[in-house]
């Protein structure tokens, strides 16, 4: 794992499309940016088990990987994380 220093404002670049910014610093948390193409799917790592007991026998990569909207299920659990 690569584990970096950033101030507010500053930006790591993955690959050749896509930006993480750190928008905002505060007492115990940070606010990120993340500008990828549509085709990548970003989720928050909490999710995974969510997602998991929501999509039982489909692997969160293989749920990464589908190039959809989430389905109203999907939305559902999303907004309450």
């Amino acid at each position: 794992m690569l584990v970096i220093t950033r101030k507010e404002a500053e930006m790591v670049q993955i690959g050749d499309d896509i930006i993480v910014k750190i928008v905002q610093t505060g007492r115990g948390s940070i606010k990120i940016g993340i500008e990828a193409p549509a085709h990548v799917r970003v989720l928050r790592g909490e999710m995974s088990a969510e997602l998991a007991a929501l999509l039982p026998g489909q692997t969160l990569q293989a749920f990464a990987q589908r190039n959809t909207r989430p389905t109203a299920t999907e939305q559902t659990c999303c907004e309450a994380v």
